[in-house]
């Protein structure tokens, strides 16, 4: 290159780019604007000089601006994984180092490696019981603790996702069927005129945060067995000043669509429990938005999969994303039966099947007793709390929650004792209330496997005692029209049999001559 000559933009991202894999152990990984390259137990993220309209890396100081951001932002949820930004140099013979003395060429990111195998999107399998709730609770305390943005969000925000999503989907309409395309971005665009002002109501609530923008399995990682979200969305702030529940939402739709509703369901109860500690008729009533939210998150995988080349992945995603937005309707049921009955186990496995994606919210009285007393949801707790009056105020929040709940579309489980009859009669009064269908089961087993469950438990909101499964058998239950579940038996057997004969009476209800 000639002195003073401008330098070939390309041919220097190709040098720095070789500069870096002739230094890593593996393959580079790339992505639509930048490449990462590991080497021991260090990892450079390094932009890619591109613009793609929303983004533009095509300068240095863009590319620097952008990393000097990521670093920043990923503060807060992974501080531990990113180092610092480093100046790709070139020494005085010509040769590219990390922060030398020469002329600066580039920018790169450093981070600490981790076990790419740990990453959630190659082991969906991961998000299992215990791992659901840690996430939904910690997604919960991060929105809970971000930047309020109240210029962000709201209507405004969704749109400019929703008439990109449009135009982006037109584009490859030819590809992924005209038809279904249009009747997509219309069936979205009906939805959002109707929510609109929820969206606007939301924001001026605060719910319009600094999220992050990405969520979804590929951007998080499991380190000691706990949830770490790593590489949320630097470059526009139109996409990471967001309502909560559309940041959250990437994830459930996520593993909606890999099959794994259940634990997407179980996220969204703990979210759920542990964002009520902030918030409360707000959060119930954004609910609604849900469907539409989801929908739009599958949209944005649709034409991301179609630019990409991956034609028959691009109409999955739209196809959930038509789904997304006819919901099935919200029913309550309830799980009720003496500590130990395995009532929260039968709840969380028939949730899914119940309602809009990605199940019925369940909502635990052990779980809502930790909520109001403002400890964790695991805290150990003694006898003397429970006080009639605070077990009345339990129950009260319960039925408030399902009434909401309820009214934004969502399907219920509740999942308490419901030893009085009167308590088992409020659970019916509000399913007639509200005009849901009410589907409830009361699990029973020998005393002798009730005190065995209750001992071994550990890690559990649940505070029951062996002490106090005697004094529940020694109280009159009263008579129990629910269904009777044998609660010794595989729960994913007994939940598979009840969903069966409910949707069968459903049916019946709804056909007549239908046996």
């Amino acid at each position: 290159m000639s002195a003073g000559a401008p330098p070939d933009n390309a041919a220097e991202e190709a040098e720095v780019a070789a500069w870096f894999a002739a230094r890593s152990e593996t393959p580079v990984i790339e992505t639509a604007c930048a490449r990462v390259y590991l080497a021991g137990g260090t990892a450079f993220k390094v932009k890619r000089r591109v613009d793609l309209g929303y983004l533009d890396f095509t300068t240095l100081d863009q590319r620097r601006w952008a990393l000097e951001r990521e670093l920043a932002f990923n503060q807060a949820t992974a501080a531990d994984i990113y180092r610092g930004v480093r100046r790709v140099t070139r020494a005085a013979d010509g040769q590219l180092e990390i922060e030398g003395f020469g002329v600066t060429v580039d920018y790169a990111l450093e981070m600490r490696r981790f076990d790419e195998n740990l990453v959630l999107s190659a082991c969906p399998e991961r998000v299992d019981t215990d791992l659901a709730d840690a996430l939904g609770r910690r997604i919960a305390r991060f929105h809970a603790e971000a930047p309020v943005r109240p210029e962000g969000g709201g209507a405004a925000n969704l749109k400019y996702t929703i008439d990109s999503n449009a135009h982006l989907l037109r584009g490859m309409a030819d590809r992924l069927g005209p038809a279904e395309v249009e009747a997509v971005i219309l069936a979205t665009e009906g939805e959002f005129q109707r929510l609109a002002p929820l969206l606007e109501a939301r924001r001026a609530a605060g719910f319009s945060r600094h999220c992050h923008g990405d969520l979804h399995l590929g951007n998080i990682v499991l380190e000691a067995g706990q949830p770490v979200l790593f590489d949320c969305i630097e470059f526009n702030d139109a996409l990471s000043e967001i309502d909560v529940l559309y940041d959250i939402a990437f994830l459930l739709m996520d593993l909606d669509f890999r099959g794994k509703r259940g634990a997407a369901a179980h996220i969204l109860a703990a979210y759920f429990d542990e964002a009520a500690r902030v918030w409360g008729e707000e959060l119930r009533a954004g609910m609604a938005l849900l469907p539409l939210l989801l929908s739009v998150r599958a949209v944005v995988r649709a034409h991301v999969c179609g630019n990409s080349g991956k034609d028959a992945e691009a109409r999955a995603y739209l196809a959930a994303a038509a789904a997304h937005l006819q919901p099935e309707p919200p029913v309550l049921a309830a799980t009720g039966g003496l500590s130990g009955s395995g009532k929260t186990s039968f709840a969380r496995a028939i949730a899914p099947a119940l309602g809009a994606s990605p199940g019925a919210l369940v909502l635990r009285t052990d779980e809502i007793r930790k909520r109001l007393l403002k400890v964790a949801p695991t805290a150990s707790l003694p006898a003397s709390v429970y006080s009639p009056g605070f077990y009345a105020e339990v129950y009260d929040t319960v039925m408030a929650d399902a009434r909401a709940l309820l009214a934004a579309g969502r399907a219920v489980v509740l999942d308490a004792t419901f030893i009085q009859p009167d308590l088992r009669a409020r659970a019916e009064a509000l399913a007639a209330e509200t005009g849901v269908p009410f589907h409830a089961v009361w699990l029973e087993a020998p005393v002798e496997v009730l005190a065995s469950r209750i001992a071994h438990r550990t890690g559990d909101a649940s505070d029951a005692t062996v002490a106090t499964l005697n004094m529940q058998l020694e109280r009159d239950v009263g008579e129990i029209a629910w269904t009777r579940i044998d609660a010794t038996r595989p729960v994913a057997e007994t939940a598979g049999a009840w969903l069966a004969a409910i949707r069968k009476a459903d049916t019946a209800a709804r056909i007549p001559g239908f046996h």
